[in-house]
């Protein structure tokens, strides 16, 4: 019996006296008999198995390993291998090796699924651009025109007045108004003097306090003129008086009432929501000061504030009011 390192005789040894051994890495890349798989006769294909640890047998010779020492069946192993190799070489050329890990070509592989929301979990919204704040809308009785109301800073001055003619209503000092309108505004004249008319006239204005009644007309003798104008033409006709482009003004020397087209539409964020009472409180209070009357103050917390209060620029702590005689 040969010696465990020596070479055995391949003339004499026969091949089934060895026992066979496991299968190695060396029988792992020999040649597999396929029957049928490419039709005809049996054929000897190779294929390349992955290395069991992920590498190829390519990556394996590289490394620099210390050869390690050959035992018998390895070494028949080795050189059955080079024969093969050998024959490769001279055979015709073959198609290309087949990949037992690609899928087959009748095979269809389905997407995968889109994720899907888990229980209870909810999409977040996009976000949402903030919305610039709504246009004032025009109600009955302002004489505002259209259904939003653009607030001009400046129109030029230049006034219209607006024609008609209405005798007073009840006994008392007769004292005769002309309402004009700043021209440019998106105001109905004939609609804004008769809702001023009305509020002078109102059994709650001054006919009461002071003892008067009021009538319309469009002559140049008017004891009062009552204009609606933009901010910066109420600042010019309210002069040396500071409305800053905000507030209206009266005055008892030229008898003009300046009503500031801003406010008419927005009204005052003390006196609250109620837009159409602000106006009323706008005619009386400007009124007011061409009639001779000054400011008052709030009288105690929780009071209804008199008219001549500042109720546009604060009410005090009183009650909101827009009547002489509430």
């Amino acid at each position: 019996m040969p010696d465990r390192h020596s070479l055995p005789n391949r003339s004499t040894a026969p091949r089934a006296a060895r026992p066979p051994r496991g299968l190695r890495h060396g029988a792992a890349v020999a040649a597999c008999l396929v029957l049928g798989f490419g039709g005809g006769a049996a054929t000897a294909e190779v294929w390349d198995v992955p290395h069991p640890r992920g590498a190829s047998t390519e990556a394996a010779a590289s490394r620099q390993d210390p050869p390690a020492p050959v035992r018998e069946e390895d070494d028949a192993a080795s050189r059955s291998a080079v024969g093969r190799a050998g024959a490769a070489a001279s055979a015709p050329e073959r198609a290309p090796a087949l990949d037992l890990l690609a899928p087959r070509p009748d095979a269809i592989t389905a997407p995968d699924p889109a994720p899907s929301a888990e229980p209870g979990m909810t999409t977040p919204e996009p976000p949402v651009a903030e919305q610039p704040p709504e246009p004032p809308v025009a109600d009955p009785g302002s004489g505002l025109l259209g259904d939003v109301v653009v607030v001009a800073p400046d129109l030029g001055g230049a006034l219209a007045v607006v024609p008609g003619e209405s005798p007073a209503p009840g006994g008392g000092t007769v004292r005769s108004v002309r309402v004009e309108v700043e021209e440019g505004l998106p105001v109905d004249g004939e609609v804004f003097a008769t809702a001023v008319l009305t509020t002078l006239n109102d059994p709650r204005g001054w006919s009461g306090p002071d003892g008067v009644t009021f009538s319309r007309t469009a002559a140049d003798d008017a004891s009062i003129r009552v204009v609606l104008a933009s901010p910066a033409t109420t600042d010019r006709l309210c002069a040396p008086l500071e409305t800053e482009g905000t507030y209206s003004c009266g005055n008892s020397v030229t008898g003009v009432a300046v009503l500031n087209f801003e406010r008419w539409v927005l009204g005052a964020p003390d006196f609250g929501d109620d837009v159409a009472t602000y106006r009323q409180y706008l005619v009386n209070h400007e009124v007011g000061h061409v009639l001779g009357h000054g400011h008052e103050d709030c009288p105690a917390p929780g009071a209804v504030a008199p008219v001549m209060v500042q109720q546009s620029i604060s009410a005090q702590g009183c009650l909101v009011n827009g009547w002489p005689v509430p």
